[in-house]
């Protein structure tokens, strides 16, 4: 990550630098700045784990998406629902194991942040999730 993005503290300069980097032709800046607020959410948030933190993250990411789709700021709704009702890693599990794509790993894959999928997230911490839901995580990112 370029050293000016990791340096920036909130969201709000994140948003700010992004738009500029744009303006000026640096997309990658601008993608790292993006990626950097999103982690700054999920810090914030209140995550007691790495696992927590990235599956906020993987939400936030979502976020961003939805709210590029609609040119304001979209909350994941049903989502931040589940999580209050499950807790973040159970309410992850619930999503991934469902007979469905979820939209949001549709949304991520069609945005190219992967990496932000829930099932990208359960790969990288299988010990946190049960067998079901890493086996269809590995399915549906082969599949990708």
């Amino acid at each position: 990550m370029d050293p000016r993005v990791a340096n920036l503290k909130n969201v709000t300069d994140c948003e700010s630098f992004a738009v500029n980097a744009r303006e000026r032709g640096a997309p990658d800046l601008a993608d790292q700045a993006r990626k950097r607020g999103i982690q700054i959410r999920a810090e914030v948030y209140g995550a007691t784990s790495a696992v927590e933190r990235e599956c906020l993250s993987a939400v936030y990411a979502y976020e961003e998406v939805l709210s590029a789709k609609k040119g304001k700021r979209q909350p994941a709704s049903r989502t931040w629902q589940m999580i209050k009702r499950l807790g973040i890693v159970p309410a992850v599990e619930r999503v991934v194991t469902k007979r469905e794509v979820s939209t949001g790993f549709t949304a991520l894959a069609e945005m190219g942040l992967m990496e932000f999928a829930f099932e990208a997230v359960i790969l990288r911490y299988p010990g946190s999730f049960s067998s079901e839901a890493t086996a269809i995580s590995r399915d549906r990112l082969d599949a990708k």
